[in-house]
Formats: structure tokens, sequence, C-alpha cells
């Protein structure tokens, strides 16, 4: 199976899930009990933003990163679930008419394999049923597929194990993300509302729409807070390094000259209308295609969460209210020290909690093997 079982104390210890962003890593352990989840461990570490995604020293950078976290935290075992880098993940949706299960599966994995330039063979094409549509007088089925071709899996999984790490499997991060909110669903009341959860990163936005359970509507978008950084930048003709700090300055509502703090506030609306626009184009595709499913809420987590001016406009534009996420809502944190590591947030833990939530008992997206083995590809899955 997909990871190795512990015992202690009647607890289940759960793969260590680890999240790689472009400027930062996230990692989070969780033990599952009858009555309560507890986490183990957790912890952060920055890696230099401006080192090419493919470059020794970025690969080296996160091994160090990754090794002092291992090092520092309560973590049993090193078996990893990971999330596919979102520029590696391959993305899109389908709507069939209704047939067979098996022709559904070879109709969707075929028009996937055609689409992005495929091997059926050896690439991971798997999929999520989304849910019954109306497409004229005809009553279709829509389907969220995800796919990475086999050179990406397995580079992935290299990098994992340079890390020391043992990769039990790959998952993607839009359920990974929805899994993290999902407990928040279970009441009756809340099964037939629709969540958004956007997950704001350096490089890209993930949206997705969840109702009963399960994932409805799923895109990358690539615009992150490194645009907004750019942007401050550009205004002020400052370097994005510099921009940033004066970002996350006005987030602490830090002392900031006033014309310059006016120049920040006008950069940061400009990128989150962009933002917000293209999510609010996700927005009218949902309510369109499933018709009468009024979203109730929206959760906002990764590092754009504390950014009041884009929660203002993502309010705005979606008018509904925005929460920034608090992934570890719920749980027995550990220890003290645990607490002290994250500080006062946990927004941007969100997708690396979903990963490490993942059942060891069921499949994950796609369960890795060594480098040196053909990495299988397994049917996709909700959460």
């Amino acid at each position: 199976m997909l990871a190795s079982n512990w015992m202690i104390i009647n607890q289940k210890i759960q793969p260590i899930g680890l999240d790689i962003g472009q400027s930062s890593v996230k990692i989070v352990q969780m033990a599952l009990a009858a009555d309560r989840i507890k986490i183990l461990a957790a912890g952060r570490a920055p890696v230099d933003p401006g080192l090419a995604c493919d470059s020794p020293e970025r690969r080296k950078a996160l091994v160090l990163a990754v090794t002092q976290l291992l090092s520092e935290g309560d973590f049993r075992g090193r078996n990893v679930i990971s999330a596919l880098p979102f520029d590696r993940l391959k993305m899109t949706s389908l709507r069939l008419p209704e047939a067979e299960s098996g022709e559904t599966d070879e109709s969707i994995r075929r028009e996937a394999a055609e689409r992005f330039g495929l091997d059926l063979k050896n690439d991971a094409i798997n999929y999520i049923f989304a849910g019954a549509v109306h497409q004229g007088d005809e009553l279709k089925n829509e389907y969220i597929v995800l796919a990475a071709d086999s050179a990406a899996i397995g580079s992935h999984i290299a990098s994992l194990e340079e890390m020391g790490l043992t990769p039990v499997g790959i998952d993607a991060a839009p359920c990974a993300l929805f899994r993290t909110f999902e407990r928040m669903m279970r009441r009756q009341e809340d099964k037939e509302k629709t969540i958004i959860v956007l997950d704001v990163g350096r490089r890209y936005t993930v949206v997705v729409f969840g109702r009963a359970g399960e994932i409805c509507f799923a895109k990358h978008i690539p615009i992150g807070m490194g645009r907004f950084n750019e942007e401050i930048a550009s205004t002020l003709g400052i370097a994005a390094a510099d921009a940033e700090l004066l970002r996350r300055r006005l987030q602490r509502d830090e002392p900031i000259e006033a014309s310059t703090r006016c120049h920040i506030v006008d950069a940061l609306n400009r990128v989150a209308e962009q933002l917000a626009g293209e999510v609010s184009l996700c927005l009218r595709y949902y309510t369109v295609t499933f018709r009468g499913k009024r979203v109730e809420r929206a959760v906002i987590a990764g590092g754009g969460a504390y950014d009041q001016v884009l929660r203002d406009v993502l309010r705005r534009h979606l008018s509904v209210e925005m929460e920034i996420a608090e992934p570890l809502r719920g749980f027995d944190i550990g220890n003290d020290k645990i607490q002290r590591d994250l500080g006062n947030g946990s927004a941007d833990l969100a997708l690396a909690v979903g990963l490490s939530l993942k059942q060891s008992n069921t499949s994950a997206w796609v369960e890795a093997e060594p480098t040196e083995q053909p990495v299988p590809v397994l049917e996709g899955e909700a959460p």
C-alpha cells in the first residue's frame, strides 16, 4: 500500500506531506486516532525564488531545506506524499455523453493523450467525475482530467529521494487542497453548499470548487504573489526583493511613507483585479454549468491569504465572504515547539496538510515507485 503503518498508542502515522513551493518548503506530518488528528511535526523553510526550477542550485537548496526541517522536527519515518509542481500538472475539463464505464475511461484517456501529447501506456492520465450537466437538450457528464508525463513524475520522485525521503505517492494539488477543507463540509446542512478554495502561491493560484465532499471544478491561474511583487517593483523602480519587503510591511500595517503606501496599494489593486477577474470567470463557468448550485463561501490559503487588498478585491468580485484558511483548526498540535515554529498563521500549510491527510489505505493520484522502475498509472479519484 502507500505507506507503512506505525501503531503508537492506537495512532496511525500518516506519511509526511511535502509542499515544494517556488519560495519556500512546507512540511507536515500527522497521526490519526479514533477521535482526533494530532500534528506530529510541521515546519517551513525559505528557498531563493530566483533559482531556476530545474537547476542544480535549486535542487541543492531544496535538499538542504528539507534536511534541516526533518532534523529539527519529530518526524516519524521518511515516507512522503508530495504534489507535482503546477507547471508539470496538465489539467482540463471534458464533457462526454453517458456511456459504459469502460468506454468512458477509454474516451477520456484517449482525448487527454491527444490534447496533451501524452503516451497512453507510460504517462499518467487520471480524472475526477465533476457532475452531470445539461448541454442543450442533452445530459452529459463532466470530468476533470489530471495528467502528467512520465519524465516529469520520474524527475519529481528523484528529487524526493535526493532529500532522503521515500516517495509513496504523488498527489494532484487540487485534490490535496480540497481534502484539507472537505472535513468542514460534513454536516448535513453543508453537504449541498459549494465552497471555493483559493491557494495563492508565488507563481500560481489554484482554484477549486467543491460540493457534497467532491471536487466539481479546478483550475490553475498563472498569477501569484510574485506578480504582485513585480508590479510594486515596476511602480516604485526598485528590486523585486525590496518590493516584497514593502508588501509584507504593508500586510503587518507597519509605518510606510504616505505616497509610497499609496503606490503600493495601487499596484496591489491592479494585480488583484486581474486575479479576481480570472476567478470570476471560473465562478461564472461553474454557475452556468451546474445550474442552481450557489456558492456559499470562499477560503483563501497560501502566501496571499494575508493580503487585505487581495481579499477585499476578491470579496467584491465574487460577492461572498472571504475566510483566511486555518488548515490546522480542530487538530491537536502536539507541542509548543510546533506552535512557535509555525508562528501565528498556517494558511500556507493547506497543501501540505492535505497531502499528509491522504489515507494510507487508498491510492494517491499516482503511486510512486523507485526511479528505476516505471511509474504505474492509477485511476483518478476524488479526495
